[in-house]
């Protein structure tokens, strides 16, 4: 296939391309660079399977040649305020790239006739009320909270993709991506991950915020990448779950990155700084993944980690 797939240079996008490539399809890349990073993709140059757009997909998009797939991934997905790359700081670009963005891929998609993967996330169910989040469970979030321009722009998504496989009969698939970790993280992207693990390599504190128990299920990269892929080539149309069940409090993540990088410095306890509608708890009911696509993670949170580490060690971030 000739895939396009936007958000290419993000750290989702950019793993989604060497995966395409890898399975023997040819990509095109498109990203604006406003959270992307040209790095994450220059491995690729001069690849004859790949071709590269910088284009914003708020605006028209124009892809010359036929297209057989389209995957949209092309959107801010941090929610720390620190951070100049955070949708709470690029709140109308989020916004943009949910609704127009998603509006203008499909419309890519069905010029060509092709299949079509929306990128969602698990923050379309807000602070849940019901645990573990299975697909049938319709949300608990703030419409006009802090981090509603993301989570409410997905939503949007979610419902244009349908309205377009439903009126269109366009063949699309929605994944639900719950926490993600791994190589190609911005460093300064201010999320949990990249932030504890610079403190560590610094030998500093870990910082928590609050009394640390709220849960996040942490999925390593390549497993992701395996579901995403195996939704991409089967025949499912209703949104699909990708993540790791296993539940962990951020307290205990946090001793865990001290552990595995000999930080002596233990745990630093802040007043909790978190956005209103942050979620206590998540972690994902992958009962549909498991039986649509044979699909479950085989990367334990360890070993997921220690390649992190030794990435961010590779980018100079104990600096």
């Amino acid at each position: 296939m000739r895939v396009l797939i936007t958000g290419a240079a993000g750290f989702l996008g950019s793993h989604l391309c060497d995966r395409l490539i890898a399975e023997g399809h040819d990509v095109v890349g498109m990203d604006n660079f406003v959270t992307g990073n040209p790095e994450n993709l220059a491995h690729l140059a001069g690849n004859q399977h790949f071709e590269f757009i910088r284009h914003d997909v708020s605006e028209y998009i124009f892809v010359p040649g036929k297209v057989d797939a389209v995957m949209h991934f092309a959107s801010p997905a941090s929610p720390n305020p620190e951070s100049p790359y955070s949708y709470p700081n690029l709140p109308i670009q989020t916004m943009k790239a949910g609704a127009l963005g998603t509006h203008n891929t499909l419309g890519v998609a069905k010029a060509n006739q092709a299949r079509f993967l929306l990128a969602s996330t698990s923050e379309i169910y807000g602070d849940p009320t019901v645990h573990p989040q299975s697909e049938s469970y319709w949300g608990h979030a703030d419409p006009v909270g802090f981090r509603s321009v993301y989570d409410e722009a997905k939503r949007f998504a979610e419902a244009l993709t349908m309205a377009y496989h439903r009126f269109h009969g366009l063949d699309t698939r929605i994944v639900r991506i719950f926490n993600t970790y791994g190589p190609r993280m911005r460093l300064d992207d201010g999320r949990v991950v990249p932030n504890f693990v610079k403190q560590a390599l610094q030998k500093q504190p870990l910082t928590i915020y609050g009394d640390g128990l709220q849960t996040r299920s942490f999925c390593y990269v390549e497993d992701l990448i395996e579901g995403i892929y195996r939704l991409l080539m089967s025949d499912e149309h209703m949104p699909v779950n990708i993540g790791n069940p296993a539940e962990i409090s951020i307290l205990e993540f946090a001793k865990e990155i001290n552990r595995l990088t000999d930080n002596p410095a233990g745990l630093e306890f802040h007043k909790d700084q978190r956005l209103g509608d942050d979620p206590q708890r998540r972690q994902p009911d992958i009962t549909r993944a498991k039986s649509i696509l044979k699909w479950q993670p085989s990367i334990d949170l360890a070993t997921g980690l220690e390649r992190t580490i030794q990435y961010f060690k590779g980018q100079n971030f104990a600096k």
